[in-house]
């Protein structure tokens, strides 16, 4: 049994009946899922029947923190929320930094499980394990920003930590997101399913601190990885400085920073306008996460033009892409404005830039009109256009409420052909890298259980010419399908299980991960696990998902690419030529379901999960 590490405790809130009760953390969970997103997903399969409505009362909001969570590990602050994506239909799992998730684990929980729906709009508060249900009728309409203010007014304390949505999470848009201070659980519209429950905010207050198994083992094993923290030659001397933007260049550099819905790739560099060098310039302070050393998130400041007195804690490098470059804006302060509006209305900020590009390449083909508009005139560049029609999606107005729903869904309502223009992978928006330049980060985007997501298997290896577990060439087909499966099983349990910041596995500790979360879970918790236990985790995890995915209709047909991946090559720069051909991705899907076990239609072998340890529902 676990003797430290966890809270132990599960609290599981009725909104319909409004009431809460406490579940202990069962052993075979923590040691065959460990915690994060594995408790979420297990959960999910096992409660939610196929079939459910992801806006229905039967749907369940899941926040889960790891074992590692207010221990004192750095970078740990760290929770997953999950549910079924009204989005996608699949699984729907974010993750999120900031202090709540520590402040829910020094609450008392492992794991929220939010049930039903409230019969008015609602929030909860949380301390201590004193669960209490407050009318949130005065907190319809508000941002996410004003909603966390007056709900530390009205509870007389500061200290509360909160989990919110803004007008868009109220409408039930796909897209909405769920914000804390202002880093969100940002896509697959786990907002929107909250909205759904008529739920604004879960504000949390903790004194407590979980136990620890073996304090000086536990002690050298954090020393050992703030070691190789300090040891790493970005961690702390670049990407401390710069965050995520430095991506940019590098980015460009290759070839792979997608520009203009992925039809001028390569053609037009837009470092000068988005790139760390202008980042920089704006950069003000830091706000970095709970027990985090790095402090990545950078504040910047927009000081002069038509967006001045505009704040964003970011924007991160993919939203530079999501609203800057995909969009075609080159302009940053226009970037940090359409950031903290997505913030405060709560949408994600991937999918709506994606969305809006999707339809600036429309109008530009004249598939869409000015009529579809509302007068906008929908060209690339044109960033207040950009930031209107992101007002329209958060209240749902005119071609806003359509794009909200997704690409998938808007080209279907739309036609034309212009699905061959909605660049996502089972109804999720493409994040930012151009995957023809970088195959097994592809087929990652492919195979994915969430659709389309870059933090579920990033390939660091073709990413940034880390040799781990071996040297890779991107260009490459062959060998992808292994170095997939083990990216997305190591991810999911070092990063999204344990959990912690998944920007240590790419910079400090690739080499050593799984030993690594095995050395600090066990010290923590008490557990015995071997860094084999370890990945092994991350597969069931990543198989559970996928029989999850099976259970809603989906098939090998839906593990692939947008048409432009797939028949377009990239035009221009250092990845000219490439694309990622039908006969390409079979080949990688066929490797990559051989590695797992399943078979030749993605469906996992009854073999595999035996070996496993997994009941089909």
């Amino acid at each position: 049994m676990y003797k430290g590490g966890y809270a132990g405790k599960i609290l599981r809130v009725d909104l319909t009946t409004k009431t809460a009760k406490e579940e202990p953390v069962p052993e075979s969970l923590a040691r065959n899922y460990m915690g994060g997103a594995g408790f979420a997903i297990k959960t999910l399969y096992d409660e939610l029947k196929p079939g459910t409505s992801a806006l229905g009362p039967e749907n369940k909001l899941i926040f889960a923190v790891g074992p590692l969570t207010a221990t004192g590990t750095s970078c740990s602050s760290r929770m997953a929320v999950a549910a079924k994506s009204p989005l996608t239909g699949a699984i729907g799992m974010a993750l999120a930094g900031g202090h709540f998730p520590a402040e829910m684990k020094m609450a008392g929980y492992d794991m929220i499980i939010i049930e039903g729906k409230s019969d008015k709009p609602v929030y909860i508060t949380i301390k201590d394990g004193e669960v209490r249900f407050r009318d949130a009728k005065k907190l319809s309409g508000m941002m996410t920003t004003d909603t966390q203010l007056f709900i530390k007014e009205e509870l007389g304390d500061h200290n509360y930590r909160i989990a919110c949505i803004g007008p868009a999470g109220e409408r039930q848009v796909p897209m909405a997101c769920i914000v804390n201070e202002r880093r969100a659980a940002g896509r697959k519209g786990l907002g929107a399913v909250m909205g759904s429950k008529n739920l604004k905010a879960i504000a949390v207050r903790g004194t407590g601190r979980p136990a620890i198994a073996n304090p000086e083992v536990f002690k050298t094993a954090r020393a050992a990885m703030n070691k190789a923290m300090k040891d790493s030659p970005v961690l702390y001397s670049q990407f401390s400085k710069a965050g995520t933007p430095m991506v940019v260049d590098a980015m460009t550099e290759m070839g792979i920073y997608s520009i203009k819905n992925w039809s001028a790739t390569g053609e037009i560099n837009m470092v000068k306008g988005l790139g760390r060098a202008t980042q920089d310039t704006m950069i003000i302070t830091k706000n970095p996460c709970h027990d985090c050393p790095v402090a990545c998130s950078q504040v910047k400041l927009v000081k002069s033009g038509p967006y001045a007195g505009y704040l964003s804690e970011g924007p991160e490098f993919e939203t530079t892409y999501s609203l800057g470059s995909t969009v075609g804006v080159d302009y940053l302060p226009a970037v940090i404005a359409a950031d903290r509006l997505c913030d405060e209305y709560g949408i994600d900020t991937i999918s709506a830039g994606v969305a809006i590009g999707f339809a600036m390449e429309l109008y530009e083909k004249g598939i869409i009109t000015k009529k579809d508009t509302d007068g906008l005139e929908l060209k690339f560049g044109n960033h207040a256009a950009m930031i209107e029609m992101l007002r329209k999606i958060a209240y749902q107005e005119g071609l806003g409420a359509l794009l909200g729903q997704g690409t998938k869904k808007a080209a279907e309502k739309i036609g034309h052909g212009s699905a061959d223009f909605a660049m996502q992978v089972k109804g999720l928006e493409l994040p930012a890298y151009d995957v023809r330049g970088a195959k097994a980060h592809g087929l990652n985007y492919a195979t994915s259980y969430t659709g389309a997501d870059h933090n579920r298997g990033y390939a660091f290896q073709e990413i940034f010419d880390i040799p781990i577990p071996e040297k890779v060439d991107r260009i490459a087909t062959k060998g992808k399908g292994k170095l997939t499966k083990w990216n997305q099983d190591t991810r999911a349990v070092t990063c999204d299980c344990a959990t912690m910041c998944a920007f240590l596995l790419d910079m400090a500790v690739p080499g050593i991960a799984c030993q690594n979360t095995a050395d600090l879970v066990n010290a923590a918790t008490g557990l015995d696990l071997t860094a084999a236990d370890v990945e092994k985790i991350g597969e069931r995890m990543n198989n559970v998902a996928r029989l999850f995915n099976i259970g809603e209709g989906f098939t090998r047909k839906d593990d692939s690419f947008p048409k432009r991946i797939m028949t377009e090559p990239i035009k221009a720069g250092a990845s000219k030529g490439q694309l990622i051909s039908q006969k390409d991705l079979d080949e990688m899907l066929d490797e990559y379901y051989a590695e797992r076990g399943w078979d030749k239609s993605g469906t996992p072998t009854a073999a595999r999960l035996k070996e496993l340890g997994i009941k089909k529902r």
